[in-house]
């Protein structure tokens, strides 16, 4: 009798063609998606509580930094009332805490982790750092073919930004240690996914060699 036990569900989708790796390119820049208060103070209604990530993402641009590799940093800001956040602000009201002149100053950069004075941030509205934004614009300018990301969250705007950096013709690697969300499950689930359909989600450690050997 035949053994009716399905694969693994890894090894179902290579065997289904998903998974190719795509491998990093000759020119790549770090993506730091909106590494801010919000996701990283107790008490925030974005809270994840995930401090690891913090240390792995200043892992990642240290390395970067070192290397002559651009980094470049998302953030979200809506003006007061936020009516510029359409849709996604009417979906999801807690990113009120991004208005401009909000009183927590949740929408600040983290401690030891905020953009050098030469360091591109674009400012959005919407989940992906490239919706609405000059993002792929100035990644072209730099000559850029990958994209190397991290940040928060996984399942939201870490996720937007690595499905617009494929779409829009750059290889997306997303560090598997430098996002988080606010559950592990659903963490991993979307960096199974990513990983199968639209980058490659790679360790910290391959990427921090890779950056080394530029």
């Amino acid at each position: 009798m035949a053994d009716s036990t399905p694969p693994p569900l890894d090894a179902s989708y290579r065997a289904a063609g998903f998974n190719h790796r795509l491998g990093m390119g000759e020119r790549p820049a770090v993506v730091m998606v909106d590494m801010c208060r919000a996701y990283f103070t107790e008490g925030s209604p974005l809270f994840l509580d995930r401090p690891e990530v913090a240390d792995a993402c200043r892992t990642l641009v240290a390395a970067a930094r070192g290397a002559n590799v651009p980094v470049l940093w998302t953030r979200v800001e809506l003006q007061p009332g936020g009516a510029d956040g359409g849709v996604f602000r009417r979906k999801a009201a807690v990113i009120e805490v991004f208005e401009r002149g909000h009183p927590d100053g949740l929408g600040d950069w983290l401690e030891d982790l905020e953009p050098a004075p030469d360091e591109t941030v674009i400012t959005k509205q919407y989940a992906s750092g490239f919706f609405g934004t000059s993002l792929a614009a100035t990644l072209n300018t730099l000559g850029v073919d990958t994209t190397v990301i991290g940040g928060v969250s996984t399942s939201g705007c870490v996720r937007a930004t690595a499905l617009d950096a494929c779409q829009s013709g750059f290889v997306p690697i997303v560090v598997r240690e430098a996002c988080g969300d606010r559950d592990q499950a659903i963490n991993d689930a979307n960096l199974f996914d990513l990983d199968n359909k639209y980058a490659d989600v790679e360790p910290l450690e391959a990427v921090l060699m890779e950056l080394q050997a530029r």
